[in-house]
């Protein structure tokens, strides 16, 4: 499954912002995967903080061969020192299970976050342990397929913005203004940026990075 987005999207971008439409033309069609279960998709992005993606997908698949599909109903009772075993720090499986025994006592209703707008996504994600701004974003985009998110917080949003735009900083200012002007598109430009930051393409290159003399 990838993130959904379709032509009417793409011409909406290139209108309203013709240099980041020019580069659209360049990198083509972007499939990023996304994933379609909320609760695996926040123990997940718990697991994989601060970790290399290698030690990351390890310990996924150690977590996933136990449980099968993860549920907030499997973890539930779980001892922290049973999450433990599967290579995660101590601080992290306290924070699956007490968001996992919130999710199953009703403290906290992840499916009426659906019904929510992208701000009061956020202010909610963020009252679960490890869930900061960014997780909640990158939750909002790549598993409930938000359509207009772009993230101050994602330092290769800003890479891609520096390099396109040839800025040698992006502000708060500057990226609001950017932001307004691919809304409500934001998660589609947020696919092209981050692309364009990916080193794939040598000719663009970060103006925020000063040569070494």
């Amino acid at each position: 499954m990838y993130f959904q987005y379709n032509q009417s999207d793409i011409d909406y971008l290139k209108a309203k912002d013709p240099i980041l439409g020019a580069a659209m033309d360049r990198i083509g069609p972007i499939r990023r995967p996304v994933q379609d279960d909320l609760y695996e998709s926040l123990v997940n992005s718990i697991v994989g903080q601060q970790i290399s993606t290698a030690a990351h997908r390890t310990i996924w698949k150690r977590i996933t061969d136990h449980y099968g599909k993860v549920t907030p109903e499997k973890i539930c009772g779980t001892a922290p020192e049973d999450l433990q075993r599967f290579g995660i720090s101590f601080r992290k499986a306290a924070y699956i299970l007490e968001n996992s025994n919130k999710i199953c006592s009703g403290g906290f209703d992840l499916e009426g976050l659906t019904r929510k707008e992208d701000e009061e996504v956020i202010q909610a994600l963020c009252t679960l342990k490890g869930i900061g701004v960014w997780t909640a974003e990158m939750l909002m985009i790549f598993c409930m397929q938000r359509p207009d998110i772009l993230s101050f917080g994602d330092l290769a949003i800003l890479r891609g913005m520096r390099m396109l735009y040839r800025h040698r900083t992006i502000d708060r200012k500057r990226f609001d203004r950017y932001r307004r002007r691919y809304s409500p598109k934001g998660s589609v430009a947020s696919l092209y940026l981050w692309a364009i930051a990916s080193g794939q393409y040598p000719d663009w290159t970060d103006p925020g990075i000063r040569k070494k003399k």
